[in-house]
């Protein structure tokens, strides 16, 4: 027997039913109170891959802390140059597959042009990239993403690089030629965290800082994850809410409220807790299907004390069967997450060269084989490694590479 015709309309329904579970809607909210003036944030819901093609939209938060020219250094030039590592006329999973490694390229040389216009400051960085329902977040320092689920799990997004709480990353920058120690008062004693010497900075990862020393690296912590179409929240947010409210504080503060509204509760929930003692700044973004206004509040399940005690177990499998449903409901699928410091590790090395020429895998520029230098060269790698192997770099990307590996530094030093 033939399958009986479906109507036309039918069909479009289906259709466009499709269309709106395959594109979200993807909705902000912001709130800050400033004590010294150093956070900036970044929001561009409208950017698209190929101009003018609507279904190639994608959206960007940034999130930068600190210094007040690298911070915004950093806002007007990473995202041009994350974007300028990724090949042209490729497929959306293509794409995606591609952003982690342009996002160390980006980093790294958005840190290089920073240090060749002779400023010292640096700047913390968080940021966040949402293409359909896949979320990709590379950072710097220890400004946070977490991300609320509506199976109510909540998940880190990114890495403090905080010294006093990271241990490899004291053991690499003593590796790479610094000295980790807290501050010594008069006495001799010790007091506050671990900082980095000379300098003094607590972190390990920044853009800029080139002051302190080229072991304060550029290349950032990256996490892409997919989630269920039933959406989640993003919470992005310098660390005057982290120093004061915990991942699953800051979730529970907000469920159920709008984005602006639940920006504004974190930010004031942070501000009860510990005071305004440093720049306070949240960003929550919905990553909503496009039938609903705002992410519903997590379902609690009414508990009674009388029935647990006569049907104990009955009442343990109930809600048991609760918890897998929601856990259902806020599936999370990880698509990629890597943290190494190591340049080359994180550019790979399918870098084809095209007509004899080679393009620098961080700035992007066309070079000669003569004049480009592998990556592919340390003791890390193994010895059938081969030089003439991509990711090749230009002279100054791989001066650069060779200071944060404790090599040598990448610009002058000044002698009296």
């Amino acid at each position: 027997m033939r399958p009986p015709l479906v109507p036309l309309a039918t069909l479009i329904g289906r259709e466009l039913r499709n269309e709106m579970i395959e594109k979200p809607l993807v909705k902000y909210g912001q709130a800050a109170l400033a004590k010294k003036g150093e956070d900036y944030f970044l929001i561009k819901p409208d950017c698209q891959r190929v101009s003018g093609d609507l279904s190639t939209s994608f959206s960007v938060s940034l999130m930068d802390i600190m210094g007040i020219s690298a911070a915004i250094f950093a806002k007007e030039q990473l995202l041009d140059n994350v974007l300028s590592a990724i090949p042209q006329d490729i497929s959306t999973e293509e794409w995606l597959q591609a952003l982690p490694r342009a996002l160390v390229a980006g980093f790294v040389k958005t840190d290089i042009e920073f240090q060749q216009g002779g400023e010292t400051s640096g700047t913390t960085v968080t940021f966040v990239i949402i293409d359909g329902w896949t979320v990709t977040v590379a950072s710097v320092g220890d400004s946070r993403c977490i991300l609320d689920s509506q199976g109510g799990v909540v998940s880190l997004l990114t890495v403090d690089h905080r010294l006093e709480e990271n241990v490899e990353e004291r053991e690499r920058v003593t590796a790479s030629g610094g000295e980790v120690g807290r501050l010594n008062v008069f006495g001799g004693n010790e007091v506050g965290p671990l900082r980095c010497w000379p300098g003094g900075l607590c972190l390990s990862r920044s853009i800029g800082d080139t002051d302190v020393g080229e072991y304060i690296v550029p290349i950032p912590h990256v996490k892409q994850v997919k989630l269920s179409n039933f959406g989640g929240r993003l919470i992005i947010a310098s660390d005057g809410i982290w120093d004061a409210l915990s991942s699953d504080m800051a979730a529970k503060a907000c469920r159920g409220l709008p984005a602006e509204l639940a920006a504004k509760l974190v930010v004031k929930e942070a501000l009860r807790s510990r005071g305004l003692k440093d720049d306070t700044t949240c960003l929550v973004v919905d990553i909503i299907p496009s039938d609903i206004l705002f992410l519903p509040p997590i379902p609690r399940k009414k508990h009674n004390m009388f029935s647990s005690i006569l049907f104990g177990k009955k009442a343990l499998s109930s809600v048991s069967k609760s918890t897998n449903k929601l856990s259902a409901v806020g599936v999370v699928e990880e698509l990629f997450e890597e943290g190494s410091a190591v340049l080359a590790e994180r550019l790979g090395k399918d870098f084809p060269a095209n007509s004899g020429i080679h393009r620098c895998a961080v700035c992007q520029v066309d070079q000669t084989p003569a004049d480009g230098l592998s990556a592919n060269t340390g003791s890390f790698f193994s010895p059938r490694s081969k030089p003439c192997e991509g990711p090749f770099l230009c002279s100054t990307c791989q001066n650069k590479k060779d200071a944060m590996e404790g090599k040598r530094p990448s610009r002058p030093t000044l002698t009296a």
